[in-house]
């Protein structure tokens, strides 16, 4: 229910914050209050922005880039804590207002950007770079800033930016209308299903189905909703195909499904408006624009990547399909493989090759042994120590620890929020409350890892899939990103770099998770407590390659797709469906794997666009990763101190301080190589085969 308009003097956003941390009252905050915390909030900033530009002293470092370095911090506060809560605790309430104030906050941005007199200040400035006396990262932070407003249309003409601040208003309001469509789809979907329909669902599976359903009130029946573990898990144990293509049908249809939560429309409005905007500033496409502020500096380059990935991938993924087929044919099956039976059957020729099944290996990968995996991780690679505070916080579910470093120091607050309910958006990411600065004190952040496991029942350990296992590490790679920071200015702060780089992190913190120290210690079973016997642990690591060409085909697909349609130089009204299919199409995607994420619920693309034409960045970054790993194998310790010092120094709490590439250089000594990729998805020996 909507809360009443308050005054200021009532307003906790307003008032001094005195919980544990700088932690916000979470307990005082009424839906009413954000409106106004916002309007004042945005008028302060306002107002600072407007005595930077009005400052008639000769622009200077100090009095231009410090000063919009310091302005603002009222707004971060107020929207740092809305957006947590849209993402993770959200309701039809605190929607309303994120559809008010997204177009606000888009317009005040343009003001900002778009500020004749604040970009003449920052253009002088760039102009005398050289004689100004900066040290490294005061040139880096000058750099962004000039960079930021120019990509913004600072150096336009008054009508091209009147028409740029229309398009950001008007694609502001899209993206959050997209993104709550996909989860009133979510929300109003759940497959019910009596004791009779659980044929061949393991025990974890079952209480977590029960679970959902008691949530949902449906006690003592079962519940598959779309989240992603709920629905997976389904698809990958449920012997029954017409359930399982039942499910599979919800998940892959969210978005699309007629009435008001259809987005295709809101997308075929995106892209012209993207494409517009991009010619506007001087591109030929939004693909165009948006690579070249990245490390792939185009997209040809990142192309050129996923085509020879994606070869090979397609070679894999057909010997695979041709395995899963004869499987159905041994069966005594009459029917093709179809996308809704390839993880059941997967799972079924793994068991068979490798005398292994999930319901074997969940039961070792506990949720709270693999956080603490994750943590002692951090304590071998970098002095890191996590200590459980009780604070109160924005959801029961939701658990803090204080981070410290070797000497002690308080390095951050660390929020986990790990189950999947009603009121959270699919997916799982990092994000946080307050970043990391030196610039006004020592202020340390506080970082939050949302994730979408399947809650237990009452008294259940609560039991991850491997793959869940690496999605948390994953998370917490993003989580040490921000929380070791360490940088002066906040533009700079945490995980505030290059989309194509920012996975670097998360992605190289995966590998941890099958290193034999952390699976032996943690890896232990959830009735007896004993450790993983090592027979099964060598077989689970066997399999890591196990089905790549199908993870690898779902994933490279969506980024080909999501280049694809934002090169279209004159979009017009597109056709949504009629474009994916042409795309698939033009790169002969297998007929029995379906896209990780179909454009109409592609969120990472269009619910504020954090990735649109970026999504390659997953595999830019695994170059990387794997790359990077290899600097500790070639150690012959996956902790080894001196390597461990430079990922720190030049990743983890570098921030933005440096070019992507330079940064990697100063960690690796060189560029990365994409064999240790190939390798490790277990492609390198397929031949390429190029779209």
């Amino acid at each position: 229910m909507s809360q009443p308009t308050t005054t200021n003097s009532q307003n906790p956003f307003i008032a001094d914050w005195t919980a544990p941390y700088g932690l916000p009252p979470f307990s005082a905050i009424k839906t009413g209050h954000y409106r106004p915390a916002f309007d004042e909030a945005l008028a302060r900033h306002r107002a600072e922005l407007d005595a930077v530009a009005a400052d008639p002293a000769e622009p200077s470092f100090v009095n231009t880039i410090e000063a919009l370095e310091r302005s603002g911090r009222a707004l971060d506060r107020v929207s740092n804590v809305f957006f947590v809560l849209t993402g993770a605790d959200t309701g039809d309430a605190l929607e309303a207002v994120e559809r008010d104030v997204s177009p606000l906050l888009a317009r005040h941005s343009n003001a900002m950007y778009l500020d004749r007199a604040l970009f003449a200040r920052i253009a002088a400035l760039y102009a005398g770079r050289d004689s100004l006396g900066l040290n490294a990262e005061q040139s880096r932070v000058l750099e962004r800033y000039h960079t930021l407003f120019v990509r913004a249309g600072a150096a336009l003409d008054k009508p091209a930016q009147d028409r740029l601040a229309a398009i950001n208003e008007r694609l502001a309001t899209l993206g959050t209308q997209f993104s709550q469509n996909v989860l009133a789809d979510e929300k109003a979907y759940a497959l019910i299903l009596d004791e009779a329909d659980l044929d061949g669902l393991p025990d974890f599976a079952r209480d977590a189905a029960l679970a959902a359903a008691e949530e949902r009130g449906h006690p003592g029946k079962f519940a598959i909703t779309l989240a992603r573990s709920s629905c997976e898990g389904f698809l990958t144990f449920s012997a029954r195909r017409d359930l399982r293509e039942k499910v599979f049908q919800a998940f892959i249809k969210r978005g699309e499904n007629g009435g008001k939560t259809d987005n295709r429309g809101i997308i075929s409005e995106l892209i012209a408006l993207r494409a517009e905007r991009a010619k506007l500033l001087g591109y030929a496409t939004f693909a165009d624009y948006r690579l070249d502020d990245q490390m792939a500096k185009t997209p040809q380059a990142a192309r050129k990547l996923l085509d020879e990935v994606w070869g090979r991938a397609r070679i894999k993924a057909g010997i695979d399909r041709d395995a899963l087929q004869k499987m159905i044919a041994d069966e005594g099956g009459n029917f093709a493989l179809a996308p809704h039976d390839w993880r059941y059957y997967a799972e079924k020729l793994r068991k068979a090759q490798y005398d292994l099944d999930e319901s074997e290996i969940k039961p070792y990968f506990q949720l709270d042994k693999m956080i603490n995996a994750a943590f002692e991780t951090a304590t071998r690679l970098f002095g890191l120590t996590f200590t459980p505070v009780d604070v109160p916080l924005y959801h029961p579910d939701a658990k803090a620890w204080d981070v410290k470093d070797a000497s002690g120091a308080h390095v951050g607050l660390f929020i986990g929020d790990f189950f999947a309910r009603g009121s959270k958006h699919s997916g799982a990411w990092m994000t946080l409350l307050r970043d990391q600065e030196n610039l006004t004190g020592t202020i340390r952040p506080i970082i939050l890892n949302v994730c979408n496991f399947s809650k237990p029942a009452d008294g259940e350990p609560a039991l991850l899939s491997f793959d869940d296992a690496r999605t948390l590490f994953h998370e917490f790679g993003h989580g040490l990103h921000g929380l070791m920071s360490n940088v002066t200015y906040p533009l700079l702060a945490g995980t505030s770099v290059a989309t194509d780089f920012v996975e670097l992190p998360s992605q190289l913190y995966e590998h941890w998770l099958e290193v034999p120290e952390i699976m032996q210690k943690f890896a232990v079973h959830a009735e007896t407590g004993k450790p993983m016997p090592k027979a099964l642990l060598d077989r689970l690591l066997a399999t890591r390659t196990f089905n790549q060409g199908f993870a690898i085909v779902e994933y490279t697909a969506c980024a080909l797709v999501d280049l694809d349609i934002h090169a279209v130089p004159e979009p017009g009204t597109l056709d949504i469906d009629a474009f994916e299919k042409k795309a698939l199409a033009a790169i002969d995607m297998p007929a029995e794997i379906v896209m990780r994420h179909r454009l109409p619920h592609f969120s990472h693309l269009f619910s504020g666009g954090g990735y649109a034409a970026g999504y390659y960045s997953y595999l830019w970054s695994e170059v990387l990763d794997a790359d990077a790993f290899e600097a500790f194998t070639e150690t012959g310790n996956a902790f080894d101190p001196a390597t461990a010092k430079r990922l720190r120094d030049y990743i983890y709490a570098a921030g933005n301080l440096r070019d992507p590439g330079e940064a990697y250089t100063a960690f690796r000594g060189r560029l990365p190589s994409v064999d240790p990729l190939l390798k490790k998805r277990g492609i390198a020996d397929a031949a390429p085969v190029h779209s």
